[in-house]
């Protein structure tokens, strides 16, 4: 189960579709990230696409040498600008691949439109979401929910991502949703509608244990998007903020012009690939080293190159060491931020805190430490609100809660009215009344014995202590625990056996820490494979973000974000 190589197979096809010869690639604003997030341009240029098109471009010029291979969404836009194509095309022969089931009825509109005989096929291709890693993917939603409610186009889009991640893994599953969201009720039912409409796309060979589709509510965790992340994607996405494997580091100080935009893939930077899930400490040290190596294979100024052997070595070498110059010097760069931001806004306490607020329960410290933390003018407003989010969170009914007080003390400090007024939003999106689970436990003794000997294994479980709720729910379906009662099966029959292949989709967004704990769990459970989705990817910002739009305040965005900004 692998979103990223199930993605990347569907558009090798298509090139491969349309054999030898020029080619263009025309797609829409969606299929064009669907894309770039699984092929790098110069990996397409290589199979000779040359050129690369959005459908509702106006201006594209008229290029009969070229064979058009279209991917796009099946949407009534795309349809219609399709049919326009075609009635005056402007490539040779058209391949065209929708990213979804398509209606009999827009194809047979289609075919009317192709007057001059142009198209020499249609297909579904089911990539009809973004991959992010091979076990994590994303729709790119931002505002899915009104209150407790369904945003009217969100659930059609969800319902279609989620058939098309199925599809493309080729799973027919049993659907189980958590009972306290109506949210992911729905979902699961019109996922299932699908699924019974489109029988025979999901007549897929039957497994011995049928897979498992789990539909989760992000309104359950309101913790785990609030915290710092110490591990290197959750970080970039954080603090830098990743979108579609894109950072923008034009704001960085001194920045040099080529690294204003870098990409972070793990298909095409074997560091990346190799340090995604190692901690702050460990990318210092990895980063250490790729310099010391790339020192070693450097090419000396002096190097003789005496004999056309010599010169033939530094050319085939050449390309190698430029390749190993670009990656250096961007995670040089990346890494370099990373650490100036954490000491800029003092992460390494602010993180402490968060830690102690989310796992566990000393109010008396823990209100102390964060009186003090607010009062410290390194720390950032945003930081400061997030700090009091999760002390209202966790002490949301404490006998002696101090949460007033703390409201009183964001004022103190300037911060806007706007950010004040998230803290009730969060509490009113994730707090205790809206929650199924027990998200929040009071820490037992055999828990704090745990705790203390897990603290003698290195200074880094400090910042890392917290698992998200995921973990839990996962851990419990794994064993087969997973209570009915809580998370009920979408129709008559239940599953007797552990599931093997599962699919879990959070409504409101996943993070980069649950992606962790997914990638934990698939290696230390031989036998189980986990794919994780979210109708986005959250760092802290777009993670409000939603909680403004869900609790009906989405003009009050977050600080230092737009519309698609810190989006994957």
């Amino acid at each position: 189960m692998n979103v990223t190589l199930a993605v990347k197979q569907y558009v090798t096809k298509m090139i491969e579709n349309s054999g030898p010869g020029m080619k263009v690639l025309l797609m829409d604003r969606e299929t064009t990230s669907i894309v770039s997030v699984v092929y790098t341009q110069s990996e397409i240029l290589q199979k000779e696409v040359y050129l690369f098109e959005r459908i509702d471009s106006k201006n594209r010029d008229n290029m009969k040498h070229l064979k058009a291979i279209c991917f796009l969404r099946p949407t009534k836009e795309n349809v219609e600008q399709l049919i326009q194509e075609l009635r005056r095309p402007k490539y040779s022969v058209y391949f065209i691949y929708f990213s979804n089931v398509i209606s009999k009825s827009e194809i047979k509109a289609l075919a009317e439109a192709d007057e001059q005989e142009v198209v020499a096929e249609v297909q579904e291709f089911y990539g009809d979401f973004i991959a992010v890693n091979p076990h994590l993917f994303s729709l790119n939603l931002q505002g899915v929910a009104r209150g407790r409610s369904w945003e009217s186009s969100m659930l059609s889009r969800c319902t279609h991502g989620l058939t098309s991640v199925l599809l493309a893994l080729k799973k027919c599953p049993m659907i189980r949703y958590q009972l306290s969201s109506d949210m992911a009720k729905r979902l699961g039912e019109s996922v299932k509608q699908i699924i019974t409409k489109e029988y025979e796309l999901f007549d897929f060979r039957k497994t011995e244990v049928p897979p498992v589709l789990l539909i989760l509510d992000r309104s359950d965790d309101a913790i785990t998007p609030l915290l710092n992340q110490w591990t290197y994607q959750a970080m970039v996405h954080e603090l830098l903020g990743l979108n579609n494997n894109r950072i923008d580091l034009s704001r960085v100080p001194g920045i040099s012009k080529d690294l204003r935009e870098v990409v972070l893939s793990a298909d095409n930077d074997e560091f990346y690939a190799n340090n995604l899930y190692l901690n702050f400490g460990e990318i210092g040290t990895n980063i250490k080293n790729l310099m010391e190596d790339f020192q070693k294979k450097k090419p000396k100024g002096q190097q003789k190159l005496e004999s056309i052997s010599d010169m033939k070595a530094f050319v085939e070498n050449y390309p190698q060491f430029k390749k190993m110059s670009g990656t250096v010097s961007k995670h040089v760069t990346v890494v370099g931020e990373l650490s100036r931001l954490v000491s800029e806004r003092r992460l390494m306490e602010v993180s402490e805190v968060e830690q102690e607020l989310a796992c566990q329960n000393d109010h008396s410290s823990a209100q102390q430490k964060v009186r003090r933390l607010l009062q410290n003018p390194r720390v950032t407003e945003l930081d400061a609100v997030r700090l009091v989010m999760l002390y209202a969170l966790r002490y949301e009914r404490h006998s002696s809660s101090i949460l007033p007080a703390l409201m009183d003390e964001l004022s103190k400090r300037g911060v806007s009215e706007r950010h004040r007024r998230m803290v009730k939003s969060v509490v009113e999106y994730g707090g205790k009344r809206v929650r199924g689970s027990d998200l929040i436990t009071a820490t037992d003794a055999v828990a704090i014995t745990k705790q203390f000997f897990k603290g003698f294994s290195g200074v880094e479980n400090v910042y890392t202590q917290h698992q998200p709720l995921l973990n839990d729910t996962l851990d419990q379906l794994i064993k087969g625990r997973l209570k009915d009662s809580q998370f009920p099966y979408l129709g008559a029959s239940s599953l007797r056996d552990r599931p093997q292949d599962i699919i879990v989709f959070i409504i409101g967004g996943a993070t980069f820490e649950e992606a962790l704990s997914v990638y934990n769990l698939n290696r230390s459970s031989p036998g189980v494979r986990i794919v994780l989705g979210g109708s986005s990817i959250h760092n802290t910002n777009s993670f409000l973000e939603e909680v403004m739009s869900a609790t009906g305040h989405s003009s009050d965005r977050p600080a230092g974000t737009g519309r698609h900004s810190n989006r994957n």
